[in-house]
């Protein structure tokens, strides 16, 4: 997409076109992107804890710094130590200029009590890319709420 700029201006490691934040303009949101574990692969933010089977407050993104080819299969997958294989609906996407954009992707298996996902990105290309997004998301049967607090309880 932009061969003349290499990964690390767009990572904020040079002085480019102003690091991450760039690409969430270039894609036309205002969300925030984070690193993975692969260093040409960046993503969308996802919220710390959320609601099992509840559409995300904005699609996530996959946006790979690297070339590769328009209609390449993006492919997520969640687990962590309890829940190996948690299920996720609308999981795979195709790029379009160095952007996969899943749209309603939900978490419906749930990360357990204090857990959260780790999720795998996996690109499709030749060779393939995989990356992985740590502590991306806590997901939960009721999602974030208050604070159960004492003074409730004994009806102080």
């Amino acid at each position: 997409m932009f061969p003349d700029v290499g990964a690390g201006e767009f990572l904020g490691m040079g002085g480019g076109m102003g690091g991450v934040g760039a690409w969430a303009e270039v894609m036309g949101g205002g969300g925030d992107l984070v690193r993975t574990g692969a260093p040409n692969v960046v993503c969308s933010l996802l919220p710390q804890h959320w609601r099992s089977n509840k559409t995300l407050p904005s699609a996530f993104r996959v946006v790979c710094l690297g070339s590769v080819q328009d209609g390449t299969l993006v492919t997520i997958r969640a687990g962590n130590d309890e829940n190996c294989c948690a299920e996720i609906r609308n999981n795979s996407a195709l790029i379009k200029n160095q952007v996969a954009k899943f749209n309603d992707l939900r978490f419906v298996g749930r990360s357990g009590r204090g857990k959260s996902f780790l999720l795998t990105i996996t690109i499709s290309s030749s060779p393939p890319q995989v990356a992985t997004y740590t502590k991306a998301i806590k997901v939960t049967v009721d999602g974030p709420r208050e604070p159960r607090s004492k003074s409730r309880e004994y009806g102080v």
